[in-house]
């Protein structure tokens, strides 16, 4: 398979220098969103698809300009699953839907078994038309789908990779994810760092069977210390899970649960606050003031411990042990601070202190984290922001330097 291995696999900040990430390039899930079905898929317009796949390839050539490696998931999925145990698991996965039915349950098994490990991860991700399977007479599920349906569905918020997961120290966290439409991303996601060799003993800190948590409410604000937003997406339980077995392996002192609105412009953390140095975030400006933690620790037992609400800022500063975190704002008015949030701007990258990749249309924010001593690489997202997601929300670091030199060795 050609990859580095046994490398670390090793994440304790936001900022220390990226090695390693996990993207996903816009592929043939994305032709399946059509005005019939994008709200359902969670896109709030129809990508051209072609131009997505041009800006991808600009934002992951822009990270190994910069010695970044860039891990696909469309090809780890299709060596994953080469190996039996992960083919069976997500065949099996696919064929418990119940809304199948017993007779089409069997069309769709042979169809699956029928193919090579690289169509087989195409059809997982992009799903099976109706049109596309052609089964035996006589089905009543089959026979009563409309012809635009999906006997699979397509999964064309794949191109999100840090929702799925979200690395801890040396452990991954396989997360749980709120929405249907998105609900199967994790079994891929999970398969891959069970069955594939190069993560090969890699010890899973979370799984999607427990309490919902997306990975773009977890930022890791500084070695030992944890940020999650609760909101749309992740649950007070699922922040409370997840604190309860980070405490348990040791990986971190203190969290911050960060109550965030339910909204679709808020609906993650990182979609109103990106770390871009060891003390820097930028930021909406509209929430910074009002932005609440609650500070959860270990008591005596080892069980988590909430204290709290008191101001994010506050917090985070006193629990990252600095004076004070510095404020990035997005937009330099009102309206210019809505829109460009609206747009991602606050959804940046870091590949090291002081240097993050961000949406170019988000001309103002880029100048204020310029002005505040930022290098801002600059893409394209005309078509990719269509998801809502930025460059943070489009990668999944997997492996970054210890904010104190070289990555340790795990």
């Amino acid at each position: 398979m050609g990859y580095r291995r046994l490398v670390a696999h090793y994440v304790d900040s936001e900022v220390g220098r990226l090695r390693t990430v996990l993207l996903h390039r816009p592929g043939p899930e994305l032709a399946r969103l059509t005005p019939r079905n994008n709200d359902s898929l969670l896109f709030d317009g129809i990508p051209w698809v072609s131009r997505a796949q041009e800006e991808h390839d600009a934002f992951a050539a822009a990270l190994r300009e910069r010695d970044v490696e860039v891990l696909y998931l469309g090809d780890l999925l299709a060596e994953t699953l080469a190996v039996d145990a992960a083919r069976a698991e997500l065949t099996e996965g696919v064929l418990a839907d119940r809304r199948l039915g017993d007779t089409l349950r069997d069309s769709v098994g042979r169809c699956l078994a029928d193919q090579d490990p690289r169509r087989l991860a195409g059809i997982l991700m992009a799903g099976l038309a109706h049109e596309e399977l052609k089964p035996g007479p006589g089905g009543l599920v089959y026979e009563m789908m409309d012809r635009l349906d999906f006997v699979i569905d397509p999964l064309p918020n794949l191109l999100f990779t840090r929702d799925s997961s979200v690395w801890v120290r040396d452990r991954v966290a396989v997360t749980s994810l709120a929405m249907p439409a998105r609900s199967r991303e994790t079994t891929l996601t999970r398969a891959i760092y069970r069955y594939h060799p190069r993560f090969a003993g890699t010890d899973l800190l979370y799984d999607p069977s427990l309490e919902l948590l997306e990975g773009g409410d977890v930022l890791l604000l500084a070695p030992g210390v944890l940020a999650i937003g609760v909101g749309e997406r992740t649950t007070p339980a699922g922040a409370e899970r997840l604190a309860r077995r980070v405490f348990t392996a040791g990986l971190a002192g203190t969290i911050l649960a960060v109550p965030i609105a339910q909204e679709r412009a808020t609906m993650h953390l990182d979609t109103v606050c990106t770390m871009v140095d060891v003390d820097a975030v930028v930021m909406y400006p509209n929430i910074a003031d009002a932005l609440r933690a609650y500070t959860v620790t270990a008591d005596a037992d080892g069980e988590p411990h909430a204290t709290g609400p008191r101001p994010f800022l506050e917090a985070a500063a006193e629990a990252m042990g600095i004076d004070r975190l510095r404020i990035i704002d997005t937009g330099l008015d009102p309206v210019t601070a809505e829109r460009e949030q609206w747009d991602d701007g606050n959804n940046t990258l870091a590949i090291a202190p002081r240097l993050c990749v961000a949406y170019e249309r988000n001309v103002e924010t880029n100048a204020q984290l310029e002005r505040a001593g930022i290098e801002v690489v600059r893409i394209s997202g005309s078509e990719l922001g269509s998801g809502r997601g930025g460059p943070r929300c489009m990668s999944c670091p997997i492996e970054r330097e210890s904010l104190g030199g070289a990555t340790p060795d795990v």
